[in-house]
């Protein structure tokens, strides 16, 4: 039956497939002691048996696989019947007995009366693809009926007509992917909002902070205007307030859900969170970036005496580059645009757009806004997404830089101002008008969209020359520059970025959303088709997206207490204290018990390379310890049909510190190497990654002396072998003098997340250059 329900103190961040994006980024910050409320979810495992169970399944798989975005009525009667079908549905009675029982458990342990009911999907809260807003949470749900009714419609919500829109636009397949719920101990909100780690519009070193009176919801749905702080991030030091005037809040009935209130006349413009709090949210949300190591959108909420974290995930928008996109009108009459702005507001998604204002009451008159016009309205709602899909630009009265419009136009590209307060009554209706997204500021007439336009245009690399891509102008560099791509579902999309192809394939991804059980289990189960063909399937659909340029698949690297949290895990993982450095990587597939595991593996890639003809197809082998388990892996790829080759290159993991310190043995048994960054430092240091409070004192960090001297090793040891060497990770990207130091030391790739490929390149192209220079300095 799976792990049906499981407590959130228990979730890790490798629990995704079961547990949705917000409870596992959730359930990740529970053991670092962060104020994360109690709570358990209803696994995706449960949702799996609910639709299972009923005709539901086969009616998602039917109708899901004819959805057609062009015919959005059909689309509507579609979502409605299957959205009508979940909360009609009963469920299977050892299913609601067992969530009942749960629950109870739960609400007597923790002493609660109030939960909330969270939609947490296996696509949401990634990089790129925040699904903000998009699934529904209920808040203030009281008695196990009602939290029962509540999960239904929480996963009813999977298919709006919105996020099927979505989930079309960004790749996902509406059929695989399934949704857990979380429930938690409600907290009685006083005051709520949302941080970003860095500014969200600018990608500058500074923490915002949004705040307002009651439950956050108010301001995510863009109903209040919040307060706005901004933090120095260097310094810490409060360097600017922005206090508003709140008149309504959202707060809890005493016999559950929500009501509006008005706010007294006293409270409405006076600072909603107190400095004290303000340094204690930043403290909170210093150890959270400083764990996931990358900026981040956090949710907090706080009651008369703590603060909680309610949500945190990777900010999915951090500007690319330092251009300001501009979109254009698709007519102009020649007017001009005046010099003081028609209204401001906060700019939350940078580019310069001119058009057309068209002011909309509500979703309901969506269809009044032509492609390339500039939608204004109140505050924009989920339900807007087509329409803003279509707009050139976005400008709301009411929200902050963490609302709906602002978190959606950023992921669409689109300029957007909120917060205006008049935008709808100061803006004429079909007026033209030019929007800053970034000024926050906008302007009569569409001289300045031209111009900005025209500047583009002429300071761009062949102007002149026919149409350009966003990166087709990308600067040229010696280093060659890869992609890392978790789900297949979005190879095609990285497949535009100007790189020399994916330097991290990690097949446990594939594992996780294609296969989603031990493999060991399917294989004793006579499953071994299904297995290798999921695998195939998965591994096929990104090396198609990238052909010819080269997909380097690092093979599984689970640890012990990974794999047991899979379906059938249980019984085959060990109880390890330190599975970190414990049986994993290749150790595995020597391993008898693990060898048919591994030899799947192999049998998928090898029917990726022939069956499908992609041979761009290589491998990359994790965690190596010793030559001698090269040996004998080297015997299974050959028995699999897999010998090294001009075009099939073995690659290794440079990890351990064992690979370094005998570079040129190991250049024996392979064609390159790529240095895992997370665990080469972890063990050159002797400071577990995990630990957050080594972390915050400031012992893990990849730009140690030490860490820096075995990166030079490899490369001198390599390089006398004529083998490359490569790194896959975040530290290039995140820190320029890191890069510099491998651009210096002659590194050969560097494999990046796909939202920092396009500023790394122009930094390591500016980098290359300025040694160029340096260099021709020093000869002359």
């Amino acid at each position: 039956m799976g792990r049906r329900v499981v407590s959130l103190s228990e979730v890790a961040a490798s629990d995704l497939p079961l547990v949705g994006g917000k409870a596992a980024k959730l359930g990740e910050l529970v053991a670092p002691g962060l104020p994360i409320p109690p709570g358990f979810v209803v696994t995706t495992d449960a949702y799996q048996a609910f639709v299972d169970s009923t005709p539901l399944g086969a009616r998602i798989q039917e109708e899901m696989g004819r959805v057609d975005l062009q015919h959005p009525e059909e689309l509507d009667r579609i979502c409605a019947g299957i959205r009508s079908a979940f909360e009609a549905t009963p469920f299977p009675p050892d299913l609601e007995d067992e969530i009942r029982r749960a629950y109870e458990g739960f609400a007597q342990k923790y002493a609660v009366r109030y939960s909330a009911v969270r939609s947490s999907a296996t696509a949401e809260d990634l990089e790129g693809a925040s699904f903000a807003g998009l699934q529904d949470t209920y808040l203030n749900i009281t008695g196990t009926d009602a939290i029962l009714s509540a999960i239904r419609r929480c996963w009813g919500s999977l298919f709006t007509p919105r996020v099927v829109m979505y989930r079309t636009q960004k790749g996902f397949d509406h059929r695989t992917v399934r949704l857990a719920v979380l429930i938690q101990k409600m907290v009685d909100s006083r005051v709520s909002g949302i941080l970003f780690t860095r500014d969200p519009n600018t990608g500058e070193n500074r923490i915002i902070i949004e705040a307002g009176w009651g439950l956050g919801e108010a301001i995510v749905g863009g109903e209040v205007t919040p307060d706005h702080y901004v933090i120095d991030g260097q310094t810490q030091r409060l360097i600017h307030k922005q206090i508003s005037d709140q008149k309504v809040r959202l707060v809890r009935q005493p016999l559950g859900g929500n009501r509006r209130e008005e706010v007294p006349p006293a409270e409405r413009s006076i600072q909603k969170l107190s400095d004290e709090r303000i340094a204690r949210l930043v403290s909170l949300a210093r150890v959270i970036e400083s764990h996931y190591r990358r900026p981040m959108d956090i949710e907090w909420c706080a009651d008369a005496d703590s603060i909680y974290i309610v949500q945190a995930r990777p900010v999915t928008t951090i500007p690319k580059t330092s251009e300001t996109p501009t979109k254009m009108p698709p007519t102009t009459n020649g007017s001009t645009a005046d010099e003081s702005p028609l209204v401001r507001g906060f700019g939350a998604s940078p580019g310069i757009a001119g058009g057309v204002a068209r002011i909309l009451e509500g979703p309901a008159e969506m269809a009044k806004l032509r492609q390339g016009e500039i939608l204004v309205t109140s505050m924009t709602t989920p339900d807007m997404v087509p329409a803003m899909a279509r707009a050139g630009g976005i400008v709301t009265d009411e929200g902050g830089m963490t609302c709906h419009a602002a978190i959606v136009s950023r992921e669409l590209g689109v300029p957007c101002i909120v917060g205006t307060r008049t935008a709808t009554h100061s803006i004429p209706d079909g007026s033209e008008v030019t929007v800053d997204g970034k000024t926050g500021q906008v302007f009569r007439g569409l001289e300045r969209a031209v111009h900005s336009a025209a500047a583009r245009s002429d300071s761009a690399p062949g102007a002149g020359g026919g149409p350009t891509h966003g990166h087709e102008h990308a600067p040229v560099t010696a280093t060659k520059i890869l992609v890392n791509v978790g789900v297949p579902e979005k190879a095609e999309e990285y497949a535009r970025l100007p790189v020399s192809g994916v330097g991290l394939l990690r097949i446990e991804f594939i594992f996780t959303a294609h296969v989603r059980e031990h493999p060991l289990k399917l294989l004793r189960e006579g499953k071994k088709e299904e297995l290798i063909r999921r695998l195939t399937d998965g591994l096929a659909q990104v090396c198609q997206a990238f052909y010819p340029r080269p997909v380097i698949i690092r093979t599984s690297d689970f640890k012990t207490n990974e794999y047991r949290g899979m379906p059938g895990g249980e019984e085959f993982e060990p109880v390890e204290e330190n599975p970190m450095i414990g049986w994993r990587g290749c150790s595995r597939y020597i391993a008898p018990v693990y060898q048919p595991a591994f030899r799947a593996e192999l049998e998928a890639i090898h029917r990726v390379r022939t069956d499908r003809n992609l041979r761009n197809a290589q491998i990359m082998l994790p965690f190596v310890r010793n030559t001698w388990e090269l040996e004998q892996i080297a015997d299974m790829m050959k028995e699999a049909g897999l010998r090294r080759s001009r075009d099939f290159r073995l690659y290794l993991m440079a990890e351990v510190p064992s690979t370094v310190l005998l570079a040129r043995e190991f250049s024996h048994h392979c064609d390159g190497f790529s240095i895992g960054s997370n665990d080469l430092t972890q063990l050159v240091l002797g400071a577990d990654r995990d630990s957050e409070t080594l972390g915050r004192m400031g012992y893990f960090d990849e730009r140690d002396p030490a860490v820096q001297r075995a990166v030079e090793m490899l490369i001198e040891g390599a390089h006398a072998e004529g083998r490359t060497v490569g790194i896959c990770g975040q530290g290039p990207s995140v820190y320029p003098e890191f890069a510099e130091f491998l651009v210096r030391k002659g590194i050969d790739s560097i494999s990046l997340n796909a939202d920092t490929v396009l500023p790394t390149i122009r930094t390591i192209a500016s980098l290359e250059q300025r040694l160029k220079l340096d260099d021709a300095r020093r000869s002359g």
